[in-house]
Parts: structure tokens; C-alpha cells; sequence
């Protein structure tokens, strides 16, 4: 759904684009309260530590949020909007890349949304989030 939200943004005028944003947001922050809650009562026991660079309005983010919480696995979200100092740090992390997301799961670097989501279908997923 998201994906095809961005795709479709792409075709809208500013204003539309903006509308859709908002209305793409205020649904993360929906999902991400549900799973949040679950997180709560269904933690999975020893993951490693997720730390997940993000910016505000960024729909991959969310996703890449919301597949960690359906994982079970409790992260650092570091928000980067406004902070050109840390855009700068990640950039330097990440061998030069300064998208978002950017996750890094123990002192691996996944890489970006696509990543995280290619290495669960893969089935690889839940192993590198296990000690």
C-alpha cells in the first residue's frame, strides 16, 4: 500500500502530494500505536540491538518500523529531520548513503527498507535480530 501511495505522489501536484503525506502519516502513527501495544505484551526474547535512522514523513520508515514490531524486536529510532549534524553522521556510517531508513542490527548495516524486507522473505530476517 505504501509503495504504491509513493508511486502515486509522484503524479500529483504539490498540494495533493502534501494532502497525501499527512493522510499517510497520521495511518503510520496508527499502525505503529497497535503494534507498539503488542510489542508491549509479546517482546521476542534476545534480539540484538536495532537502531533505526529515520525523517518525519517517510512511509518506508514506517514500514521498516512496523515489520520490526511484527518481529518483535525493541529499537533505537534516531529522527533525523532537522539535523543536518546527524544526516551527516548516518552519511558517514553508511559508506555514503544518506537515504532513510537506514538500520543497522547489531554492528551489521542492513541497509534501507528494501533491505530489511528482501532479507525476511529470504527467511534471514529472524536470524540476524536472534543473539
Amino acid at each position: 500500500v505504501y509503495a504504491k501511495t509513493v508511486a502515486c505522489s509522484r503524479h500529483m501536484d504539490a498540494k495533493n502530494a502534501s494532502n497525501l503525506a499527512q493522510f499517510c502519516e497520521k495511518i503510520s502513527l496508527l499502525v505503529e500505536s497497535c503494534w507498539r501495544d503488542r510489542r508491549l505484551h509479546y517482546p521476542m526474547p534476545n534480539t540484538k540491538r536495532v537502531k533505526v535512522y529515520t525523517a518525519g514523513c517517510c512511509c518506508y520508515c514506517h514500514m521498516a518500523k512496523e515489520l520490526l514490531r511484527k518481529k518483535g524486536a525493541a529499537f533505537e529510532e534516531i529522527d533525523l529531520t532537522g539535523r543536518s549534524d546527524l544526516r551527516d553522521d548516518l552519511r558517514h556510517k553508511a559508506g555514503g548513503r544518506n537515504t532513510v531508513p537506514q538500520i543497522w542490527i547489531g554492528d551489521t548495516h542492513v541497509g534501507g527498507c528494501d533491505d530489511l524486507l528482501s532479507l525476511d522473505r529470504a527467511g534471514k530476517l529472524d536470524a540476524l535480530l536472534a543473539h
